[in-house]
């Protein structure tokens, strides 16, 4: 059985990528997100 110092090299690859994606996936949606938000309040204000 694996103990908690047991870690495969590929589950670490695996994760980095993950992580990685998510990080780049952040990149673009937050200052996309943050312009709908500008022009919706824009909007609103008028």
């Amino acid at each position: 059985m694996a103990t908690g110092n047991d870690v495969n090299a590929q589950d670490i690859k695996e994760h980095k990528g993950t992580y990685g994606g998510f990080v780049t996936m952040l990149k673009w949606t937050v200052p996309i997100t943050a312009l709908i938000v500008l022009v919706i309040v824009i909007l609103i204000a008028e």
